[in-house]
């Protein structure tokens, strides 16, 4: 998207490659621009304003006041609900016929104040890559897979356990 700032200098550019033999949408096109947008920003060999309006959306009638927003980080950091994530904050205060927020309410704005990680005294839980096994000959490392098959008649299935070897890719020992 190119500045309102920068269309100027894009409409020259274009213009030039337009009269050193470029097609129209090559150039266009090279700005990352539709000949369409070209076209809307060029009127009788001049360039027009911006036609957009720069009006901004007004604020939501139910927007939290500061006050409403430092009263959910308040009740976020007692001793009470330091260990507990917002979907059980909010339920908890429900109980005691208090309502500050909503449960998304209370996500953005610890997602805001930087406040949305592990939170509890326990110990974070960690990511850890599931194993993985190298076989440089048969025989050094087996896999297994269950597998269900159709049976004659609609409805019955047969389980299928196959052991294969990783190396080689054969089949090591199966049951039905």
């Amino acid at each position: 998207m190119i500045n309102p700032s920068d269309r100027v200098l894009a409409v020259e550019l274009i213009q030039e490659a337009n009269l050193n033999g470029a097609r129209m949408t090559v150039a266009c096109a090279e700005l990352n621009i539709s000949v369409r947008t070209y076209e809307r920003w060029v009127s009788n060999g001049g360039i027009k304003e911006d036609q957009r309006p720069h009006v901004r959306r007004p604020e939501p009638k139910n927007k939290l006041t500061e006050e409403e927003r430092q009263d959910v980080i308040k009740t976020v950091k007692k001793e009470e609900f330091v260990d507990l994530p917002p979907s059980q904050i909010v339920p908890k205060l429900a109980d005691d016929s208090i309502y500050i927020a909503s449960e998304s309410t209370f996500y953005r704005i610890l997602r805001e104040e930087k406040m949305q990680q592990h939170r509890g005294r326990s110990k974070r839980p960690e990511m850890k890559l599931p194993e993985s096994y190298l076989a440089t000959a048969p025989n050094q490392v087996w896999t297994w897979d269950i597998t269900w098959l159709k049976g004659p008649v609609r409805g019955l299935y047969f389980k299928l356990y196959l052991i294969i070897d990783l190396f080689s890719r054969k089949i090591v020992g199966w049951e039905v």
